[in-house]
Protein backbone atom coordinates (compact mmCIF):
# COMPACT_ATOMS: atom_id res chain seq x y z
CA UNK A 1 0.00 0.00 0.00
CA UNK A 2 2.75 2.43 0.98
CA UNK A 3 4.68 1.54 -2.18
CA UNK A 4 1.63 2.37 -4.33
CA UNK A 5 1.13 5.71 -2.58
CA UNK A 6 4.83 6.58 -3.00
CA UNK A 7 4.70 5.70 -6.70
CA UNK A 8 1.59 7.82 -7.18
CA UNK A 9 3.20 10.80 -5.45
CA UNK A 10 6.33 10.45 -7.55
CA UNK A 11 4.22 10.39 -10.72
CA UNK A 12 2.43 13.58 -9.70
CA UNK A 13 5.71 15.34 -8.90
CA UNK A 14 7.16 14.26 -12.24
CA UNK A 15 4.02 15.41 -14.09
CA UNK A 16 4.15 18.83 -12.41
CA UNK A 17 7.84 19.24 -13.19
CA UNK A 18 7.21 18.25 -16.79
CA UNK A 19 4.35 20.75 -17.08
CA UNK A 20 6.50 23.52 -15.61
CA UNK A 21 9.35 22.81 -18.02
CA UNK A 22 6.99 22.60 -21.01
CA UNK A 23 5.33 25.91 -20.19
CA UNK A 24 8.67 27.64 -19.67
CA UNK A 25 10.11 26.36 -22.96
CA UNK A 26 6.90 27.14 -24.90
CA UNK A 27 7.00 30.79 -23.80
CA UNK A 28 10.74 31.16 -24.46
CA UNK A 29 12.31 32.25 -27.73
CA UNK A 30 13.17 28.60 -28.42
CA UNK A 31 9.55 27.53 -28.08
CA UNK A 32 8.36 30.37 -30.30
CA UNK A 33 10.97 29.61 -32.97
CA UNK A 34 9.99 25.93 -33.13
CA UNK A 35 6.25 26.81 -32.87
CA UNK A 36 5.56 24.42 -30.02
CA UNK A 37 2.19 25.94 -29.11
CA UNK A 38 1.13 26.50 -32.72
CA UNK A 39 1.74 22.84 -33.52
CA UNK A 40 0.17 21.67 -30.27
CA UNK A 41 3.28 20.00 -28.96
CA UNK A 42 5.55 20.28 -25.93
CA UNK A 43 9.25 20.10 -25.12
CA UNK A 44 9.11 16.75 -23.30
CA UNK A 45 6.94 15.26 -26.04
CA UNK A 46 9.51 16.30 -28.65
CA UNK A 47 12.32 14.71 -26.62
CA UNK A 48 10.37 11.48 -26.27
CA UNK A 49 9.61 11.47 -30.00
CA UNK A 50 13.26 12.05 -30.91
CA UNK A 51 14.44 9.18 -28.71
CA UNK A 52 11.81 6.87 -30.23
CA UNK A 53 12.94 7.78 -33.75
CA UNK A 54 16.60 7.23 -32.92
CA UNK A 55 16.08 3.77 -31.43
CA UNK A 56 14.06 2.83 -34.51
CA UNK A 57 16.76 4.22 -36.80
CA UNK A 58 19.97 3.39 -34.92
CA UNK A 59 20.52 0.14 -36.82
CA UNK A 60 21.72 2.22 -39.79
CA UNK A 61 24.99 3.06 -37.99
CA UNK A 62 26.36 -0.47 -38.14
CA UNK A 63 24.44 -1.56 -41.25
CA UNK A 64 25.64 1.33 -43.41
CA UNK A 65 29.23 0.91 -42.23
CA UNK A 66 29.13 -2.82 -42.95
CA UNK A 67 27.75 -2.34 -46.46
CA UNK A 68 30.22 0.38 -47.41
CA UNK A 69 33.12 -1.60 -45.95
CA UNK A 70 32.27 -4.36 -48.43
CA UNK A 71 33.39 -1.96 -51.16
CA UNK A 72 36.88 -2.07 -49.66
CA UNK A 73 36.87 1.68 -49.13
CA UNK A 74 40.33 3.13 -49.73
CA UNK A 75 41.98 -0.28 -49.16
CA UNK A 76 43.96 -1.74 -52.08
CA UNK A 77 46.21 -4.72 -52.75
CA UNK A 78 49.06 -2.58 -51.40
CA UNK A 79 47.59 -3.13 -47.92
CA UNK A 80 47.87 -6.91 -48.24
CA UNK A 81 50.43 -8.82 -46.23
CA UNK A 82 52.91 -10.50 -48.61
CA UNK A 83 52.00 -14.18 -49.02
CA UNK A 84 53.16 -17.00 -51.25
CA UNK A 85 49.72 -18.25 -52.25
CA UNK A 86 48.21 -14.92 -53.35
CA UNK A 87 49.70 -12.01 -55.24
CA UNK A 88 48.28 -8.84 -56.75
CA UNK A 89 44.58 -7.92 -56.54
CA UNK A 90 43.63 -11.53 -55.71
CA UNK A 91 44.81 -11.00 -52.12
CA UNK A 92 41.75 -8.81 -51.48
CA UNK A 93 39.48 -11.84 -51.78
CA UNK A 94 41.55 -14.38 -49.83
CA UNK A 95 41.14 -13.17 -46.22
CA UNK A 96 44.60 -11.62 -46.30
CA UNK A 97 45.48 -10.37 -42.76
CA UNK A 98 46.84 -7.04 -43.95
CA UNK A 99 43.81 -6.32 -46.11
CA UNK A 100 41.42 -7.42 -43.36
CA UNK A 101 43.13 -5.03 -40.94
CA UNK A 102 42.64 -2.22 -43.44
CA UNK A 103 38.95 -3.13 -43.71
CA UNK A 104 38.59 -2.97 -39.92
CA UNK A 105 40.11 0.52 -39.87
CA UNK A 106 37.81 1.53 -42.70
CA UNK A 107 34.75 0.23 -40.84
CA UNK A 108 35.74 2.23 -37.77
CA UNK A 109 35.94 5.34 -39.90
CA UNK A 110 32.59 4.63 -41.57
CA UNK A 111 30.88 4.14 -38.20
CA UNK A 112 31.99 7.64 -37.25
CA UNK A 113 31.20 9.05 -40.72
CA UNK A 114 27.66 7.62 -40.58
CA UNK A 115 26.95 9.00 -37.11
CA UNK A 116 28.57 12.38 -37.78
CA UNK A 117 26.86 12.94 -41.14
CA UNK A 118 23.49 11.89 -39.67
CA UNK A 119 24.00 14.16 -36.67
CA UNK A 120 24.72 17.20 -38.86
CA UNK A 121 21.79 16.40 -41.17
CA UNK A 122 19.32 16.00 -38.28
CA UNK A 123 20.49 19.22 -36.62
CA UNK A 124 20.05 21.05 -39.94
CA UNK A 125 16.61 19.58 -40.62
CA UNK A 126 15.41 20.51 -37.16
CA UNK A 127 16.88 24.01 -36.92
CA UNK A 128 16.42 25.15 -40.54
CA UNK A 129 13.28 23.35 -41.79
CA UNK A 130 11.67 22.84 -38.33
CA UNK A 131 10.40 19.38 -39.25
CA UNK A 132 10.44 16.17 -37.12
CA UNK A 133 12.29 14.24 -39.82
CA UNK A 134 15.50 12.25 -39.29
CA UNK A 135 18.13 11.83 -41.99
CA UNK A 136 20.82 9.18 -42.45
CA UNK A 137 22.63 7.42 -45.32
CA UNK A 138 19.94 5.82 -47.46
CA UNK A 139 19.49 2.09 -47.85
CA UNK A 140 19.65 1.27 -51.54
CA UNK A 141 22.03 4.05 -52.43
CA UNK A 142 24.69 2.57 -50.14
CA UNK A 143 24.19 -0.91 -51.62
CA UNK A 144 24.36 0.50 -55.16
CA UNK A 145 27.59 2.28 -54.26
CA UNK A 146 29.21 -0.76 -52.63
CA UNK A 147 28.15 -3.56 -54.96
CA UNK A 148 27.62 -1.84 -58.33
CA UNK A 149 29.78 1.27 -58.52
CA UNK A 150 32.88 0.36 -56.50
CA UNK A 151 32.13 -3.36 -56.35
CA UNK A 152 32.92 -5.92 -53.65
CA UNK A 153 36.44 -5.13 -52.40
CA UNK A 154 36.97 -2.69 -55.25
CA UNK A 155 36.07 -5.04 -58.10
CA UNK A 156 33.72 -2.52 -59.78
CA UNK A 157 34.16 0.01 -62.56
CA UNK A 158 35.16 2.98 -60.38
CA UNK A 159 37.37 3.50 -57.37
CA UNK A 160 36.12 4.40 -53.90
CA UNK A 161 37.42 7.96 -54.33
CA UNK A 162 35.69 8.42 -57.69
CA UNK A 163 32.49 6.93 -56.26
CA UNK A 164 32.51 9.54 -53.48
CA UNK A 165 32.99 12.24 -56.12
CA UNK A 166 29.89 10.92 -57.91
CA UNK A 167 27.91 11.09 -54.65
CA UNK A 168 29.09 14.65 -53.96
CA UNK A 169 28.21 15.79 -57.49
CA UNK A 170 24.81 14.13 -57.12
CA UNK A 171 24.27 16.07 -53.91
CA UNK A 172 25.16 19.31 -55.69
CA UNK A 173 22.71 18.52 -58.52
CA UNK A 174 19.97 17.62 -56.04
CA UNK A 175 20.60 20.89 -54.21
CA UNK A 176 20.45 22.84 -57.48
CA UNK A 177 17.28 21.10 -58.68
CA UNK A 178 15.63 21.75 -55.33
CA UNK A 179 16.69 25.41 -55.34
CA UNK A 180 15.19 26.10 -58.79
CA UNK A 181 12.09 23.95 -58.19
CA UNK A 182 12.69 21.21 -60.78
CA UNK A 183 13.05 18.29 -58.38
CA UNK A 184 9.36 17.32 -58.22
CA UNK A 185 8.93 17.81 -61.98
CA UNK A 186 11.79 15.43 -62.72
CA UNK A 187 10.31 12.85 -60.36
CA UNK A 188 7.04 12.94 -62.34
CA UNK A 189 8.83 12.30 -65.65
CA UNK A 190 9.53 8.69 -64.64
CA UNK A 191 6.57 6.34 -65.31
CA UNK A 192 4.66 5.62 -62.11
CA UNK A 193 4.91 1.86 -62.53
CA UNK A 194 8.70 2.04 -62.84
CA UNK A 195 8.92 4.35 -59.81
CA UNK A 196 6.96 1.92 -57.67
CA UNK A 197 8.83 -1.09 -59.02
CA UNK A 198 12.17 0.58 -58.25
CA UNK A 199 11.33 0.64 -54.55
CA UNK A 200 10.33 -3.03 -54.66
CA UNK A 201 13.42 -3.99 -56.66
CA UNK A 202 15.73 -2.20 -54.24
CA UNK A 203 14.01 -4.05 -51.40
CA UNK A 204 14.66 -7.39 -53.12
CA UNK A 205 18.25 -6.32 -53.76
CA UNK A 206 18.79 -5.51 -50.07
CA UNK A 207 17.14 -8.75 -48.92
CA UNK A 208 19.29 -10.78 -51.31
CA UNK A 209 22.36 -9.01 -49.96
CA UNK A 210 21.35 -9.75 -46.37
CA UNK A 211 21.02 -13.46 -47.12
CA UNK A 212 24.45 -13.89 -48.69
CA UNK A 213 27.56 -15.42 -47.20
CA UNK A 214 29.95 -12.48 -47.08
CA UNK A 215 27.48 -9.67 -46.39
CA UNK A 216 24.78 -11.19 -44.18
CA UNK A 217 23.29 -14.30 -42.63
CA UNK A 218 24.95 -16.72 -45.05
CA UNK A 219 21.80 -18.57 -46.09
CA UNK A 220 22.45 -18.38 -49.85
CA UNK A 221 25.69 -18.65 -51.77
CA UNK A 222 27.13 -19.41 -55.20
CA UNK A 223 26.78 -22.75 -56.96
CA UNK A 224 28.51 -24.03 -60.10
CA UNK A 225 25.36 -25.84 -61.28
CA UNK A 226 22.46 -23.61 -60.16
CA UNK A 227 24.28 -20.26 -59.77
CA UNK A 228 22.66 -19.71 -56.34
CA UNK A 229 21.85 -22.29 -53.68
CA UNK A 230 21.29 -22.78 -49.95
CA UNK A 231 24.51 -22.69 -47.96
CA UNK A 232 24.78 -21.75 -44.26
CA UNK A 233 27.64 -24.25 -44.27
CA UNK A 234 30.14 -25.21 -41.61
CA UNK A 235 32.92 -24.74 -44.15
CA UNK A 236 33.02 -22.37 -47.12
CA UNK A 237 35.65 -21.35 -49.62
CA UNK A 238 36.96 -18.00 -48.37
CA UNK A 239 37.53 -16.77 -51.92
CA UNK A 240 34.41 -17.98 -53.79
CA UNK A 241 31.95 -18.48 -50.92
CA UNK A 242 31.04 -21.96 -52.19
CA UNK A 243 29.95 -24.57 -49.67
CA UNK A 244 32.54 -27.16 -48.72
CA UNK A 245 30.33 -29.16 -46.36
CA UNK A 246 27.66 -29.01 -43.66
CA UNK A 247 24.74 -27.27 -45.40
CA UNK A 248 22.43 -25.41 -42.99
CA UNK A 249 24.73 -26.27 -40.08
CA UNK A 250 26.40 -22.90 -39.62
CA UNK A 251 25.91 -21.76 -36.00
CA UNK A 252 26.18 -18.10 -36.97
CA UNK A 253 23.29 -18.52 -39.43
CA UNK A 254 21.02 -20.01 -36.80
CA UNK A 255 21.96 -17.26 -34.36
CA UNK A 256 21.11 -14.69 -37.04
CA UNK A 257 17.81 -16.50 -37.68
CA UNK A 258 16.89 -16.07 -34.00
CA UNK A 259 17.64 -12.35 -34.29
CA UNK A 260 15.50 -12.20 -37.43
CA UNK A 261 12.51 -13.80 -35.67
CA UNK A 262 12.83 -11.45 -32.70
CA UNK A 263 12.98 -8.35 -34.90
CA UNK A 264 10.13 -9.59 -37.13
CA UNK A 265 7.95 -10.33 -34.11
CA UNK A 266 8.59 -6.87 -32.67
CA UNK A 267 7.82 -5.27 -36.04
CA UNK A 268 4.54 -7.15 -36.29
CA UNK A 269 3.59 -5.74 -32.88
CA UNK A 270 4.77 -2.23 -33.87
CA UNK A 271 7.39 -2.06 -31.12
CA UNK A 272 9.73 0.94 -31.45
CA UNK A 273 13.31 -0.10 -32.03
CA UNK A 274 12.35 -3.52 -33.40
CA UNK A 275 15.51 -3.83 -35.51
CA UNK A 276 17.72 -2.90 -32.57
CA UNK A 277 16.40 -5.73 -30.39
CA UNK A 278 17.33 -8.38 -32.94
CA UNK A 279 20.72 -6.85 -33.74
CA UNK A 280 21.55 -6.32 -30.05
CA UNK A 281 20.80 -9.91 -29.02
CA UNK A 282 22.83 -11.48 -31.83
CA UNK A 283 25.69 -9.03 -31.30
CA UNK A 284 25.94 -9.54 -27.54
CA UNK A 285 26.03 -13.33 -27.96
CA UNK A 286 28.67 -12.96 -30.67
CA UNK A 287 30.86 -10.94 -28.29
CA UNK A 288 31.41 -14.01 -26.09
CA UNK A 289 34.84 -15.45 -26.84
CA UNK A 290 35.72 -19.11 -27.34
CA UNK A 291 32.34 -19.98 -28.86
CA UNK A 292 31.37 -21.15 -32.35
CA UNK A 293 29.63 -17.83 -33.05
CA UNK A 294 32.18 -15.39 -31.66
CA UNK A 295 33.29 -12.40 -33.69
CA UNK A 296 36.62 -12.50 -31.82
CA UNK A 297 38.37 -15.70 -32.97
CA UNK A 298 41.80 -16.59 -31.59
CA UNK A 299 43.67 -14.99 -34.46
CA UNK A 300 45.90 -11.90 -34.55
CA UNK A 301 43.07 -9.86 -36.08
CA UNK A 302 40.49 -11.26 -33.66
CA UNK A 303 42.71 -10.51 -30.67
CA UNK A 304 43.38 -6.98 -31.92
CA UNK A 305 39.67 -6.31 -32.37
CA UNK A 306 38.93 -7.66 -28.91
CA UNK A 307 41.48 -5.35 -27.29
CA UNK A 308 39.83 -2.38 -29.01
CA UNK A 309 36.37 -3.65 -28.07
CA UNK A 310 37.26 -3.76 -24.36
CA UNK A 311 37.68 0.03 -24.33
CA UNK A 312 33.86 0.30 -24.71
CA UNK A 313 33.98 4.11 -24.74
CA UNK A 314 36.41 5.74 -27.12
CA UNK A 315 36.25 8.64 -29.55
CA UNK A 316 37.56 7.54 -32.93
CA UNK A 317 38.75 10.10 -35.46
CA UNK A 318 38.28 9.52 -39.18
CA UNK A 319 41.63 8.75 -40.78
CA UNK A 320 41.05 7.07 -44.13
CA UNK A 321 37.62 7.87 -45.60
CA UNK A 322 37.27 11.65 -45.21
CA UNK A 323 38.44 13.86 -48.04
CA UNK A 324 39.09 10.96 -50.43
CA UNK A 325 37.12 12.52 -53.28
CA UNK A 326 38.75 12.33 -56.72
CA UNK A 327 37.21 13.53 -59.99
CA UNK A 328 39.98 12.01 -62.13
CA UNK A 329 37.84 9.01 -63.14
CA UNK A 330 35.03 10.99 -64.78
CA UNK A 331 36.27 10.24 -68.30
CA UNK A 332 34.31 6.96 -68.27
CA UNK A 333 30.73 6.81 -69.57
CA UNK A 334 29.77 4.43 -66.75
CA UNK A 335 30.43 7.18 -64.20
CA UNK A 336 27.73 9.36 -65.71
CA UNK A 337 25.29 6.46 -65.77
CA UNK A 338 26.00 5.91 -62.06
CA UNK A 339 25.44 9.61 -61.42
CA UNK A 340 22.03 9.61 -63.11
CA UNK A 341 21.01 6.41 -61.32
CA UNK A 342 21.93 7.59 -57.85
CA UNK A 343 20.28 10.98 -58.52
CA UNK A 344 17.13 9.19 -59.66
CA UNK A 345 17.07 6.97 -56.57
CA UNK A 346 17.66 9.97 -54.30
CA UNK A 347 14.88 12.05 -55.88
CA UNK A 348 12.32 9.24 -55.62
CA UNK A 349 13.38 8.15 -52.13
CA UNK A 350 13.50 11.63 -50.63
CA UNK A 351 10.39 12.93 -52.35
CA UNK A 352 8.27 9.93 -51.41
CA UNK A 353 9.52 9.77 -47.82
CA UNK A 354 9.11 13.47 -47.10
CA UNK A 355 5.59 13.71 -48.50
CA UNK A 356 4.40 10.58 -46.69
CA UNK A 357 5.95 11.70 -43.37
CA UNK A 358 4.57 15.24 -43.53
CA UNK A 359 1.15 13.92 -44.50
CA UNK A 360 1.19 11.67 -41.44
CA UNK A 361 2.14 14.65 -39.28
CA UNK A 362 -0.65 16.76 -40.80
CA UNK A 363 1.60 19.34 -42.47
CA UNK A 364 0.43 18.98 -46.10
CA UNK A 365 -1.80 21.60 -47.69
CA UNK A 366 -4.49 21.40 -50.35
CA UNK A 367 -1.87 21.77 -53.12
CA UNK A 368 0.09 18.74 -51.92
CA UNK A 369 2.99 20.73 -50.47
CA UNK A 370 3.98 21.19 -46.86
CA UNK A 371 5.41 23.84 -44.57
CA UNK A 372 9.19 24.02 -44.79
CA UNK A 373 9.28 21.97 -48.02
CA UNK A 374 11.80 24.18 -49.85
CA UNK A 375 14.25 24.31 -46.94
CA UNK A 376 13.84 20.57 -46.24
CA UNK A 377 14.98 19.61 -49.74
CA UNK A 378 17.89 22.04 -49.55
CA UNK A 379 18.97 20.42 -46.27
CA UNK A 380 18.76 16.99 -47.87
CA UNK A 381 20.99 17.99 -50.80
CA UNK A 382 23.49 19.78 -48.58
CA UNK A 383 23.67 16.81 -46.19
CA UNK A 384 24.64 14.50 -49.05
CA UNK A 385 27.56 16.77 -49.91
CA UNK A 386 28.75 16.65 -46.29
CA UNK A 387 28.31 12.88 -46.16
CA UNK A 388 30.42 12.39 -49.30
CA UNK A 389 33.16 14.56 -47.81
CA UNK A 390 33.21 12.26 -44.75
CA UNK A 391 33.24 9.08 -46.84
CA UNK A 392 29.63 7.89 -46.82
CA UNK A 393 26.83 7.86 -49.39
CA UNK A 394 23.60 9.76 -50.09
CA UNK A 395 21.68 10.96 -47.05
CA UNK A 396 17.92 10.86 -47.17
CA UNK A 397 14.84 11.22 -44.99
CA UNK A 398 13.96 7.97 -43.22
CA UNK A 399 10.47 6.50 -42.93
CA UNK A 400 11.49 5.48 -39.40
CA UNK A 401 10.63 9.10 -38.56
CA UNK A 402 7.06 7.82 -38.23
CA UNK A 403 8.03 6.41 -34.81
CA UNK A 404 8.62 9.93 -33.49
CA UNK A 405 5.61 11.39 -35.29
CA UNK A 406 3.38 8.76 -33.71
CA UNK A 407 4.82 9.76 -30.33
CA UNK A 408 3.63 13.31 -30.97
CA UNK A 409 6.73 14.90 -32.52
CA UNK A 410 5.69 17.88 -34.61
CA UNK A 411 8.66 20.28 -34.62
CA UNK A 412 12.35 20.39 -35.42
CA UNK A 413 13.17 19.61 -31.77
CA UNK A 414 12.44 15.96 -32.58
CA UNK A 415 15.09 15.95 -35.32
CA UNK A 416 17.55 17.80 -33.08
CA UNK A 417 17.05 15.17 -30.37
CA UNK A 418 17.82 12.46 -32.92
CA UNK A 419 20.95 14.39 -33.89
CA UNK A 420 22.07 14.55 -30.27
CA UNK A 421 21.62 10.77 -29.95
CA UNK A 422 23.82 10.31 -33.03
CA UNK A 423 26.38 12.55 -31.32
CA UNK A 424 26.41 10.30 -28.25
CA UNK A 425 26.93 7.25 -30.45
CA UNK A 426 30.27 8.72 -31.59
CA UNK A 427 31.73 7.77 -28.20
CA UNK A 428 30.82 4.07 -28.49
CA UNK A 429 32.76 3.20 -31.63
CA UNK A 430 34.44 0.11 -30.06
CA UNK A 431 31.02 -1.48 -29.58
CA UNK A 432 29.47 -0.38 -32.86
CA UNK A 433 32.38 -1.54 -35.01
CA UNK A 434 32.11 -5.09 -33.71
CA UNK A 435 28.60 -5.85 -34.92
CA UNK A 436 28.88 -9.10 -36.95
CA UNK A 437 27.39 -9.50 -40.46
CA UNK A 438 25.02 -12.24 -39.24
CA UNK A 439 23.50 -9.60 -36.94
CA UNK A 440 23.20 -7.02 -39.73
CA UNK A 441 21.84 -9.44 -42.38
CA UNK A 442 18.40 -9.91 -40.78
CA UNK A 443 17.80 -6.16 -40.74
CA UNK A 444 18.54 -5.97 -44.48
CA UNK A 445 16.00 -8.71 -45.13
CA UNK A 446 13.38 -6.94 -43.01
CA UNK A 447 14.04 -3.58 -44.69
CA UNK A 448 13.47 -5.37 -47.99
CA UNK A 449 10.21 -6.82 -46.67
CA UNK A 450 8.97 -3.38 -45.62
CA UNK A 451 9.69 -2.00 -49.11
CA UNK A 452 7.31 -4.57 -50.66
CA UNK A 453 4.16 -2.72 -49.58
CA UNK A 454 4.06 -0.45 -52.66
CA UNK A 455 3.79 -3.45 -55.00
CA UNK A 456 0.00 -3.45 -54.56
CA UNK A 457 -0.20 0.02 -56.14
CA UNK A 458 1.13 -1.22 -59.50
CA UNK A 459 -1.58 -1.76 -62.15
CA UNK A 460 -0.89 -5.46 -62.78
CA UNK A 461 -4.05 -5.88 -64.87
CA UNK A 462 -2.56 -3.50 -67.46
CA UNK A 463 0.39 -5.31 -69.05
CA UNK A 464 1.73 -2.02 -70.41
CA UNK A 465 2.36 -1.05 -66.80
CA UNK A 466 2.93 -4.50 -65.30
CA UNK A 467 5.64 -5.81 -67.65
CA UNK A 468 8.05 -2.83 -67.24
CA UNK A 469 7.45 -2.93 -63.48
CA UNK A 470 8.21 -6.66 -63.30
CA UNK A 471 11.39 -6.33 -65.37
CA UNK A 472 12.56 -3.44 -63.18
CA UNK A 473 12.14 -5.27 -59.90
CA UNK A 474 13.37 -8.71 -61.05
CA UNK A 475 16.55 -7.51 -62.74
CA UNK A 476 17.84 -5.62 -59.71
CA UNK A 477 18.53 -8.70 -57.54
CA UNK A 478 19.21 -11.13 -60.42
CA UNK A 479 21.74 -8.89 -62.17
CA UNK A 480 22.86 -7.50 -58.79
CA UNK A 481 22.49 -3.99 -60.17
CA UNK A 482 19.96 -1.30 -59.35
CA UNK A 483 20.96 0.62 -62.48
CA UNK A 484 20.25 -2.34 -64.78
CA UNK A 485 16.73 -2.67 -63.41
CA UNK A 486 15.92 1.02 -63.81
CA UNK A 487 17.34 1.32 -67.33
CA UNK A 488 15.62 -1.89 -68.49
CA UNK A 489 12.28 -0.88 -66.97
CA UNK A 490 12.25 2.56 -68.58
CA UNK A 491 13.43 1.14 -71.93
CA UNK A 492 10.72 -1.56 -72.02
CA UNK A 493 8.08 0.97 -70.93
CA UNK A 494 8.99 3.23 -73.87
CA UNK A 495 9.15 0.30 -76.32
CA UNK A 496 5.75 -1.09 -75.30
CA UNK A 497 4.14 2.35 -75.49
CA UNK A 498 5.81 3.21 -78.81
CA UNK A 499 2.74 2.23 -80.90
CA UNK A 500 0.60 4.46 -78.67
CA UNK A 501 3.04 7.32 -79.17
CA UNK A 502 3.01 6.74 -82.94
CA UNK A 503 -0.80 6.74 -83.02
CA UNK A 504 -0.92 9.94 -80.99
CA UNK A 505 1.54 11.61 -83.37
CA UNK A 506 -0.47 10.40 -86.39
CA UNK A 507 -3.74 11.66 -84.91
CA UNK A 508 -2.12 14.97 -84.06
CA UNK A 509 -0.91 15.26 -87.65
CA UNK A 510 -4.39 14.45 -88.98
CA UNK A 511 -5.97 17.05 -86.70
CA UNK A 512 -3.46 19.68 -87.80
CA UNK A 513 -4.07 18.81 -91.46
CA UNK A 514 -7.86 18.94 -91.02
CA UNK A 515 -7.61 22.21 -89.12
CA UNK A 516 -5.49 23.69 -91.92
CA UNK A 517 -7.92 22.36 -94.56
CA UNK A 518 -10.94 23.77 -92.67
CA UNK A 519 -9.27 27.16 -92.35
CA UNK A 520 -8.60 27.26 -96.09
CA UNK A 521 -12.20 26.30 -96.87
CA UNK A 522 -13.46 28.96 -94.50
CA UNK A 523 -11.32 31.62 -96.19
CA UNK A 524 -12.46 30.45 -99.64
CA UNK A 525 -16.08 30.50 -98.51
CA UNK A 526 -15.75 34.02 -97.16
CA UNK A 527 -14.16 35.22 -100.40
CA UNK A 528 -16.90 33.65 -102.54
CA UNK A 529 -19.67 35.31 -100.54
CA UNK A 530 -18.15 38.81 -100.81
CA UNK A 531 -20.37 41.21 -102.87
CA UNK A 532 -18.35 43.20 -105.44
CA UNK A 533 -18.48 46.91 -105.04
CA UNK A 534 -20.96 48.71 -107.49
CA UNK A 535 -19.19 51.35 -109.55
CA UNK A 536 -20.60 54.81 -109.16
Amino acid sequence: MERGVTKNCFSKILARASTTVNQAVAKSSVGKYFKLEARKSSFTKELRAGIATFFTLAYIISVNASILTDSGGPCTENDCTPAENTTGPACKFDMNPGYQSCLERTKNDLIVATSLASMIACFAMGSIANLPLALAPGMGANAFFAYNMVGFHGSGAVSYSTGLAVVMLEGCLFLLLSAIGLRSKLARLIPRSVRLASAVGIGLFLAFTGLQVHQGMGLVGPSKSTLVTLTACLKTDSATGECLGGTLQSPTFWLGAVGFLIAATCLSRQVNGSMIFGIALVTVVSWIRDTSVTIFPNTPLGNSNYEYFKKVVSFHTIKSTAGKIRFSGFNSSSVWMYLLTILYVDILDTTGSMYSMTELAGFTNEKGGFEGEYRAFLVDGGSTIIGAALGTTTLTTYVESTAGIREGGRTGLTAITVGFCFFLSLFFTPLLTNVPPWAVGPSLVLVGAMMMKVIKEIEWTDMKEGVPAFVTMILMPLSFSIANGIVAGIGIYIAIHMPDYAIRVWRWGVRMKNAKYDSRNQITSLESTDVPATPV
